[in-house]
C-alpha cells in the first residue's frame, strides 16, 4: 500500500500550564517536548501577547515551523492556538498538538490524526476554538492513578523518578521522529514510535474516561 502522507506541519503546540508551580507536573508534558525541540534547534521562546503564548521558530530540512506554548492555562489553550493559526493562515491539517495522556503508560508515545478530545480539556478547547478536530496529536503517556477522583491531583503532581525517566525516553524517541512529521512522512513516524510500547496502563483500563482531566 502507498505511504499515507501528512500535510507538512507549520505549527507544533505543546499543552501545559504556565508558572513555576506547574513546570514539573505531569500535565506539562507537552511543554517539556516543545522546550526540548527548541533547544535541539538552538531556538528560544519569547512571549507574544497577541498570541497569548510563547513562540519559537525552528527550521529543519529547509522547512520552517512555529512552536507554541499557550499561556492561557490548559482549559483555554484554544484561544492561543486559534489566534496564531488565524494570523499565519495555518490550517488544522498543518497543526500537531503535543499533550499528556492518561490512557497510555509512562514511556508510551502515540500519534493520532483527528478525533475527539477524549476528556482532555486542552484538546476540548482547541476543538471549540478551531471549529475543527482534524489536527494531529502526539500523545505522551503519563499513566492513570486508577481512580477518576484522583486524576486532578495526579496530573498536577510530579511523576516519581522511575516514571519520569520513562516519559523522557518517550520524548527522546518522539524528537528523533519529528523531522519526519514536519515533512509529512506520517507512516514512517508511526511505525517508529508505535513499535516501542502498545499497551494502555491497567489502571486506565479500569477507570472511567469521563471527567478525568482537570484545568
Amino acid at each position: 500500500m502507498p505511504e499515507s502522507a501528512l500535510t507538512p506541519l507549520r505549527l507544533l503546540v505543546g499543552l501545559g500550564n504556565p508558572g513555576p508551580e506547574y513546570a514539573d507536573t505531569r500535565h506539562n508534558a507537552g511543554f517539556w517536548l516543545v522546550d526540548a525541540l527548541a533547544r535541539q534547534h538552538g531556538g528560544a521562546f519569547r512571549a507574544e501577547a497577541r498570541f497569548h503564548g510563547e513562540l519559537c521558530r525552528i527550521s529543519t530540512d529547509g522547512r520552517d515551523a512555529w512552536l507554541l506554548k499557550p499561556l492561557t492555562f490548559m482549559n483555554r489553550s484554544g484561544q492561543a492556538v486559534a489566534a496564531l493559526a488565524r494570523f499565519h493562515r495555518i490550517t488544522p491539517a498543518e497543526i500537531l498538538v503535543i499533550h499528556d495522556d492518561l490512557d497510555l503508560t509512562p514511556g508510551t508515545v502515540r500519534l493520532k490524526r483527528g478525533g475527539g478530545h477524549g476528556g482532555h480539556n486542552g484538546l476540548r478547547d482547541l476543538i471549540a476554538h478551531l471549529g475543527d478536530n482534524s489536527f494531529s496529536r502526539l500523545r505522551l503517556g503519563i499513566g492513570h492513578p486508577g481512580d477518576s477522583r484522583e486524576v486532578v491531583n495526579y496530573v498536577l503532581r510530579r511523576a516519581p523518578a522511575t516514571e519520569q525517566a520513562l516519559i523522557e525516553q518517550a520524548m527522546s524517541a518522539a524528537l528523533r521522529e519529528l523531522p519526519l512529521l514536519l515533512n509529512g512522512h506520517w507512516d514512517q513516524a508511526v511505525r517508529a514510535l508505535h513499535s516501542r510500547r502498545s499497551e494502555p496502563s491497567p489502571a486506565a483500563k479500569a477507570a472511567p474516561s469521563a471527567n478525568r482531566v482537570p484545568p
